[in-house]
């Protein structure tokens, strides 16, 4: 069963609940935009639904909600961002405004985060960059639940990638997926609905293929991208471990099986190699390589054609990574956004706690 919100409405009470738990008005305002931008583009998994799970992280003391988020190394084209144990909702666009501003003197900017926390959508940060003609990268290390191809340890996170690139009268392409075959938001989602996962998606503690949603609670892992060695996981295995590195290991974070859970199910690692979860981020000038509306032409023609190519079924067209999440956001902000009731009764104990009016 599900109930549907206006988007302004849950916008409101998500700002009312970070200033609750202390943050400034500017940076609640920011926190909660982030945050329902997920809802907005249909990823459920990663938007309100996560509203108390900030909550918990803050009352057990890891969240700074007045961090002092701030550069302490940097170069011309690089940085280093220190987000103060603040919520990753903030830190991670100050990181990507630091990254578009060295892109916008010098070609490009590169910034590694540490000391931050779970920073949304991956999407959101790299689509910053859109609107400055520059080509957008986010990427982020996450709780310990993936368990590397041949492995049973939970040793890295979901680990997403996003990619936002301009075009000119096409929508922008804008790819955004995790290095496993599904976040664990997807399974906080099928626990929520009462149904099992797909094979591929978990295995046990023993390391065998799982459909238990509620599998992790019991020591199994999730799966890299392709589920096992015969369909590829070991490239989503490769994939997360370089997010793992350039978010963590180059920025100064905690990085593989110490990193920071956001599951309250998780204690954290004994012996931190870091301080907190890491980012990175990439701002690419366009015009650093050729001119812009040249490429943005080029960019509307590779569109154009991908979407042209003869598909399998005739009622299902080839997409264009961010075709779905652009169409679900037109509808959501006409229509409201569904939350499903465990979700709602999440968010009116969430108003109970803090005495805001659901």
């Amino acid at each position: 069963m599900e109930q549907t919100y206006a988007y302004a409405r849950l916008r409101e009470f998500t700002r009312n609940v970070f200033i609750a738990i202390g943050c400034p008005a500017d940076q609640a305002e920011l926190a909660s935009e982030v945050l329902l931008s997920a809802d907005l583009r249909g990823i459920d998994s990663h938007g309100v639904a996560r509203l108390s799970g900030y909550v918990r992280l803050w009352e057990g003391g890891r969240i700074n909600a007045n961090p002092h988020i701030r550069i302490v190394h940097e170069t011309p084209s690089t940085a280093v961002v220190d987000g103060d144990g603040g919520l990753g909702l903030v830190v991670a666009p100050f990181a990507m405004q630091v990254a578009i501003d060295k892109a916008a003197q010098v070609g490009t900017g590169w910034v590694s985060v540490k000391h931050s926390n779970h920073f949304g959508i991956a999407g959101y940060h790299a689509m910053k960059a859109l609107d400055k003609d520059m080509i957008g990268m986010a990427m982020t290390n996450a709780s310990p639940l993936v368990a590397p191809t041949f492995g049973k340890e939970r040793m890295l996170g979901t680990n997403p990638i996003a990619v936002a690139i301009p075009a000119n009268k096409q929508p922008a392409f804008v790819a955004d997926f995790a290095t496993t075959t599904a976040a664990n938001g997807k399974l906080e989602m099928l626990q929520r609905k009462a149904e099992t996962a797909p094979t591929g998606w978990i295995q046990d503690k023993q390391g065998n293929s799982s459909t238990n949603p509620y599998e992790l609670k019991d020591g199994g892992a999730l799966l890299p991208l392709g589920g096992d060695r015969e369909h590829g996981s070991h490239k989503g295995y490769g994939l997360g471990a370089v997010v793992d590195i350039f978010s963590a290991v180059l920025s100064g974070a905690n990085y593989g099986p110490w990193a920071p859970p956001f599951v309250s199910f998780l204690p954290l690692a004994p012996d931190p190699v870091g301080q907190g979860l890491g980012h990175f981020f990439g701002a690419m000038r366009v015009d650093a390589f050729r001119p812009v509306g040249e490429f943005k032409d080029h960019m509307d023609n590779w569109i154009s054609r991908f979407r042209a190519t003869t598909p399998i079924h005739d009622e299902q067209p080839v997409l264009i990574p961010g075709d779905p999440e652009r169409e679900m956001q037109a509808e959501r902000l006409l229509n409201g956004i569904p939350l499903l009731e465990p979700v709602v009764k999440d968010l009116q104990a969430v108003a109970q706690k803090f005495n805001i009016n659901y």
